[in-house]
């Protein structure tokens, strides 16, 4: 079921001495409930090329408890969408809703250049919809701020103004991959990576069908460690079903041909490549295979025009993973920012 609005941000501006005013542009909003086929796609083509997790095919196979409402910012006179924000609402808890359903962040994306006055306009939509709802708690995650640096600040400033509270401060690290890997390595994984040719480790794309046997490889790591992954098999395999030129299977390799170091990436948008499960087992940290590991990954993001590779963030329950972090720097990652934040709507 959908909801259009019509409605004129400002009356016409004055023009210059003697010349006839200039017409406002004109904002719709779209908002639609989520359907049988799932999420409603936008009604004009997006000015900006989506996030694979803003996506209605992504969203309509992330895990949600209720309906997912879609809220579209139109410029008629464009003929483009300009913003987009997808929200789940909670089935078990009325009074909560999401965004994203499941995925590593949803919240707003924006074009570059959305004056602040559409983003609030479209914000209002989205919390009236969810206030005549019952909704009394809006989350809202968002991405890193290395995927847009201006949307994702001047989205953090509306939200800011609006009385969104920062209820989880991230920080992310991502590879440059103008920049060169082996130079920006600290020099102690630098003589890991040498350590790593020196025993024949070798770095490799996988096929698609060996993803079942790959699964379980990461996943005894991460239990090893005392971790889990976020995904279930039939999940991840539907991922790679749906998206096969967004998902990937890399691997390093022992000179024997056994997997010492896995990984699943994901292409998350044209210039984003996010290393999602990066896998080795404890027995192998003398040689620290996912060093080579980011090294190939580096070369695919270089070689497919990538601008940023994500390593994600470190959090774990108890705060940041500390060890985990300097990790990330130790490859030469650059830091940023990653938040989320929460509404409270009956204040």
């Amino acid at each position: 079921m959908g909801l259009k609005v019509i409605d004129s941000l400002a009356g016409p501006p004055a023009g210059p001495s003697g010349a006839a005013p200039q017409p406002a542009p004109v904002l719709a909003l779209n908002a639609a409930e989520s359907g049988p086929a799932g999420p409603a796609a936008p009604g004009l083509p997006l000015a900006f090329e989506s996030f694979l997790y803003l996506r209605p095919a992504h969203q309509a196979l992330q895990v949600a408890a209720g309906p997912v409402l879609s809220f579209y910012a139109e410029d008629l006179a464009a003929g483009r969408t300009v913003a987009q924000l997808h929200i789940a609402l909670d089935a078990a808890d009325p009074g909560s809703a999401h965004s994203p359903a499941q995925a590593p962040f949803g919240a707003v994306q924006l074009a570059a250049g959305l004056p602040a006055a559409q983003l609030h306009q479209l914000l209002d939509a989205a919390e009236a919809a969810l206030a005549a709802r019952g909704v009394r708690q809006l989350h809202l995650r968002g991405y890193p701020f290395a995927y847009d640096p201006a949307g994702a600040a001047a989205l953090a400033e509306a939200l800011r103004r609006r009385g969104y509270r920062v209820a989880l401060a991230e920080q992310n690290y991502h590879l440059d991959p103008a920049r060169g890997y082996e130079a920006h390595l600290h020099p102690s994984e630098r003589r890991r990576l040498h350590k790593c040719r020196r025993h024949g480790l070798v770095f490799e794309q996988e096929p698609a069908y060996l993803l079942p046997a790959a699964y379980e490889f990461m996943q005894q790591c991460r239990q090893e460690r005392g971790q889990g992954l976020s995904l279930p098999l039939a999940r991840v395999e539907a991922l790679f079903r749906h998206f096969p030129r967004e998902h990937f299977l890399f691997s390093v390799r022992a000179p024997g041909g056994g997997w010492a170091a896995l990984t699943v990436a994901i292409r998350v948008s044209e210039r984003v490549l996010y290393n999602f499960y990066p896998a080795s087992p404890l027995r192998h940290n003398a040689l620290s295979p996912v060093v080579l590991l980011n090294e190939g990954l580096h070369a695919f993001a270089r070689a497919s025009g990538v601008a940023v590779l994500d390593l994600g963030t470190s959090t774990l329950p108890t705060g940041p993973h500390a060890s985990l972090l300097r990790f990330k720097r130790h490859l030469g990652g650059v830091a940023g920012l990653k938040l989320s934040w929460v509404l409270s709507m009956s204040d």
